[in-house]
């Protein structure tokens, strides 16, 4: 199953990468490159989506529309997919 998420990168004053996905609290990764940053987002917010589906009763938030997201001059906003495979019994 694929979840896409969106998630804001924000470049620092060091010039690292931090990001976050407003959806999914807590969440965040961080980057020396933008490409980084993503690829240490997308694993973020796969732990994320698989702690939350191992709960009793999963409950993933909605997903808002990128252009609802506010944001800072500078800020990249793009969706993640993160695609998470299930396997008879795996939610035993």
């Amino acid at each position: 199953m694929i979840f896409i998420y969106p998630a804001v990168f924000r470049k620092k004053e060091d010039g690292r990468y931090h990001a976050f996905f407003p959806d999914l609290e807590c969440c965040e990764a961080s980057g020396d490159t933008l490409d980084e940053a993503v690829d240490n987002a997308n694993e973020a917010a796969r732990t994320w989506i698989s702690v939350e589906l191992e709960e009793n009763d999963p409950v993933l938030p909605p997903i808002t529309d990128p252009e609802d997201i506010k944001t800072q001059d500078g800020d990249i906003v793009r969706n993640i997919a993160v695609n998470i495979r299930f396997y008879e019994g795996w939610d035993e």
